[in-house]
């Protein structure tokens, strides 16, 4: 007999690694869910604008709150189905693919959004950005500059393969991050008790 922890029953190593990667995939399918339709909902209220206007502030702090799924997801997992315990790789491994997860859907958003719908995307954010250097102060030099890395970076972006690698660069690395932020605040060994049950 396993035993039990509090009024749950301790379970098998299969069951807890069936158990992780249901939640793993429930989450990432969640958060990736959300972010793609922020990325349209963002993506979209810039390019109706003629000013292009947008707040890559406000994107990146939504994207932040969403990535936040990851600790629950994982304190989810450790509490109810771990006995209260989890390893750092075994937290930090859970996060990373759930976030994963959400930035493919999140990628795979964007190729379809862009390609279909927004194919001269670049030629509108491109002006912007020069007129955004402009306000700033940039000189005739630096401006040159700045024209010939954004043509630069169009004609790459005309490689779907570049595409993808640019996209998940965005939303995998904030992932990352809030991954071993959770790893290392939700690590917890068992304890002498847990251990004799096991």
């Amino acid at each position: 007999m396993k035993g039990t922890v509090g009024n749950r029953p301790i379970l098998g190593p299969n069951k807890k690694r069936y158990i992780m990667k249901k939640n793993i995939l429930i989450f990432g399918l969640i958060m990736g869910g959300i972010i793609s339709l922020n990325m349209v909902y963002m993506v979209n209220q810039c390019y109706t604008r003629e000013d292009f206007s947008g707040s890559d502030v406000v994107g990146y702090a939504a994207m932040i709150a969403i990535f936040s799924f990851i600790f629950i997801a994982i304190r989810n997992y450790r509490n109810n189905y771990n006995e209260g315990v989890i390893s750092f790789g075994a937290a930090f491994k859970m996060g990373a693919l759930i976030a994963l997860i959400a930035a493919t859907m999140y990628v795979v958003t964007w190729l379809f959004y862009y390609y279909l719908f927004v194919p001269d995307f670049l030629d509108k954010y491109i002006p912007h950005v020069l007129k955004e250097a402009t306000a700033s102060g940039a000189t005739q030099v630096e401006l040159d500059q700045k024209i010939a890395e954004m043509e630069k970076f169009k004609g790459m972006y005309k490689n779907p393969f570049f595409v993808i690698l640019v996209t998940y660069s965005e939303v995998f690395p904030v992932g990352l991050i809030v991954a071993l932020i959770s790893a290392l605040i939700l690590k917890k060994k068992a304890n002498n008790q847990t251990l004799a049950m096991n």
